[in-house]
């Protein structure tokens, strides 16, 4: 099972009698590519705590124009390689705040990248949209061993968003629009969508708020955190009731739940998302490809 690859269009699912090790790794929807214009890999669905089956915050983005990585844990590099992801060709990567769970990994994807042999003859440029701050986080780590992140073998284009900025093009035909989340001073979540129409919002982390829905709304995927299932011990993130609360006000097309804390294991999600929406609700599990 674990070689076998299964791609979900954003419609009504199957009814499928599955392991409970199946379900923790794919959901499985009608199959139609010829309607796809994204697809979504879940590199990690987890948050700063190890755990064996659940890597820090990072999902690949394919589109029609280009691959966008959202956010860059310290595993994420690995997770794309281990996917067999293209990822020497990345095309343009996304930080949502400043939290080493989400944003780790991206002086050392750089580094890699810097000497990977598949990136000697790359050219084009590598484009990197942040919150505030990530250029100060890089600088500090390159000049602190002189690591020369931003002299690769191609350009580095580097752009800081602030919260209220206007619309920006990720990559041609892509349009990024950015909200401010309650979590940190710098975090933002973003929606993006081609010009199909088809849209992806991925909240990152964040607390409860009624104008996350409104941003996200009526979108074909919502990425929402979901980090504990009740009895939050913090208001910076969401628990299970909050998460679907926002779904219901939103309306997206699929609902996917990640930045799943160790308290989840052993408990069905989706069974319990049901019990307070009716929408589609799909666990995020480290490998689930999904088709937009």
């Amino acid at each position: 099972m674990r070689g076998l690859f299964l791609f979900a269009l954003l419609a009504a699912p199957l009814t499928l009698t599955l392991s409970q090790k199946e379900r923790e790794h794919f959901a499985i929807f009608n199959f139609q590519s010829s309607l796809s214009f994204m697809k979504l890999v879940v590199l990690g669905s987890g948050t700063s705590v190890p755990h064996p089956r659940r890597a820090s915050a990072a999902f690949w983005l394919e589109t029609k124009t280009g691959s966008i990585l959202l956010d860059c844990s310290g595993d994420a590099a690995h997770r794309m390689a281990a996917e067999n992801l293209d990822w020497s060709n990345l095309d343009a990567v996304w930080i949502s705040h400043l939290h080493l769970d989400h944003c780790g990994g991206l002086a050392s994807l750089l580094f890699g990248l810097k000497w990977a042999p598949q990136t000697q003859g790359r050219r084009k440029p590598l484009k990197i949209f942040g919150c505030e701050g990530i250029e100060r986080l890089l600088r500090a780590i390159d000049d602190s061993n002189d690591y020369g992140l931003f002299e690769l073998p191609f350009p580095i284009e580097l752009h800081e968003v602030s919260s209220g900025e206007a619309d920006f093009e990720m990559l041609p035909g892509l349009q990024a629009q950015t909200f401010s989340t309650p979590h940190t001073r710098e975090s933002l979540a973003i929606r993006i969508t081609d010009n199909n129409g088809a849209s992806v919002a991925y909240s990152s982390d964040t607390g409860y708020s009624e104008e996350l829905a409104s941003f996200a709304r009526t979108v074909n995927l919502l990425i929402l955190e979901c980090s504990f299932w009740r009895n939050k011990p913090t208001e910076k993130h969401l628990e299970l009731v909050h998460a679907m609360r926002i779904a219901r006000l939103a309306e997206p097309r699929t609902l996917l739940l990640t930045h799943l804390y160790p308290e989840w294991d052993g408990v069905d999600l989706e069974e319990k998302a049901k019990e307070i929406w009716s929408g589609t609700t799909i666990e995020a599990c480290d490998g689930l490809r999904l088709e937009i």
